[in-house]
């Protein structure tokens, strides 16, 4: 039912004259039956009674009608034009329509139509203007007293169209503000999170620099004594190439440190193997189904053979996505790992079933733009976030070829 209305809406919204002239033909239709019934209001001893009849209308009060009606199709693009037009028919039927026709009825659409698309001034302006002018010329054209019903009753309508049109503008306008500011909330938080990826980054270049700057001076300096004493005074020459190897030994342990900064928690201290890539996916998996999480794998790359970066990169960004349903997606979430050849790119996607919008992954750390990074650094692309009825969705795009392989080193 929702999804029906949602398309409905939808489709609205992309026909806005197709909406305007149904609503034109509702009110025609409205103010044509209007024209030809008649009541009569009889007040008998204990009690009033409302007779209904059929009269004839005035002819010209259907071409006012018609042409009302006719004006409110064009509501959207010229408000306040259709406002003059509509306002000046119903004056016109208020002096002379004898008996009388709702003519003022798409008035009343054309004044809430402006009091919608305006500001207040504005629409309090035409308003007033638009009631003070309606509201006088049935007082003194209509029947009597100056006050009966019939007289009184289009200065309700009129207030209350206009009264109408200001309520839907100003609920727009604060839904509106409301977007504008989750819209900001969002980009300052993304904003935040690459502000201080940016910053750490620049701290561990510095320290990467003062390590290597430092110690390999050094390591130049003492090499440049031991090689000057060499022969005349060995033992000095000894002195300084200790000093040479403790300032390499300093230089490593720092570095080991600065580096891992960078480690994720539970990678090994000092990887002894080469870079894993694809060709170790089903251990990877088997690492995840050991720790209770479900996980379905689909292969359609027709063995093809990666780039190291490339393979690389489709590994880790298994690895982190699933990583992040284990943290996230709650127990008993279940994921889908798809790998496929498309042309010339290698597409990986991983889902999950697990509730809500996943669980926004990596609250309070980088994993998600880590991968963005690492992808985008291979001119691929990666697209993340929630899937409609649950779950979260990672999908990246690879280019089979890297640059130098482009060039023409074969893949």
């Amino acid at each position: 039912m929702s999804s029906t209305l949602h398309r409905a809406r939808r489709h609205v919204v992309a026909h806005p004259l197709a909406l305007d002239a149904a609503l034109a033909l509702g009110v025609l239709a409205c103010m044509v039956a209007g024209t030809f019934v008649d009541t009569h209001t009889r007040g008998p001893e204990g009690g009033s009674t409302v007779s209904w009849a059929v009269r004839t209308p005035n002819p010209l009060a259907l071409v006012l009608i018609v042409l009302g009606a006719a004006a409110l199709v064009f509501r959207r693009r010229a408000p306040r034009t259709v406002l003059a037009v509509t306002g000046s028919l119903a004056l016109v039927e208020s002096v002379v329509g004898d008996p009388r026709a709702p003519v003022a009825m798409s008035a009343v659409i054309a004044l809430y139509t402006v009091a919608a698309t305006t500001d207040r001034v504005t629409a309090v302006r035409l308003g007033l203007l638009t009631m003070t002018v309606l509201t006088g010329a049935s007082m003194l054209a209509g029947p009597l007293p100056w006050y009966a019903q019939e007289n009184l009753a289009i200065f309700a309508w009129t207030g209350i169209g206009a009264t109408a049109g200001d309520a839907v503008r100003s609920r727009r306008a604060v839904v509106q503000a409301i977007r504008d500011r989750a819209e900001r909330a969002e980009r300052t938080r993304e904003e935040e999170a690459l502000r201080r990826v940016a910053e750490e980054r620049l701290r561990i270049a510095r320290d990467l620099h003062d390590v290597v700057a430092h110690h390999i001076a050094l390591v130049n300096v003492q090499a440049g004594v031991a090689a000057h004493v060499m022969d005349r005074r060995p033992d000095q020459a000894k002195e300084a190439l200790a000093h040479v190897r403790e300032a390499g030994r300093s230089a490593l342990s720092e570095l080991r440190a600065t580096v891992g900064l960078l480690r994720q928690s539970g990678d090994p201290e000092a990887p002894t193997e080469p870079a894993p890539g694809l060709d170790r996916l089903d251990e990877l998996l088997g690492t995840f189904r050991s720790a209770g999480l479900r996980v379905e794998l689909a292969r359609a790359d027709q063995d093809t053979t990666l780039p190291a970066a490339v393979d690389l990169a489709a590994y880790r960004v298994i690895q982190e996505a699933l990583t992040n349903v284990q943290k996230h997606a709650g127990t008993g979430a279940a994921a889908e790992v798809s790998v496929v050849r498309v042309g010339p790119d290698i597409e990986i996607t991983v889902l999950d079933d697990g509730p809500g919008a996943q669980h926004v992954p990596d609250s309070g750390g980088h994993g998600l733009l880590g991968m963005r990074e690492r992808v985008t650094a291979l001119r691929g692309t990666l697209t993340t976030g929630p899937r409609y009825g649950g779950g979260f969705r990672v999908h990246a795009i690879l280019p089979v070829e890297t640059r130098t392989a482009a060039r023409g080193e074969p893949v």
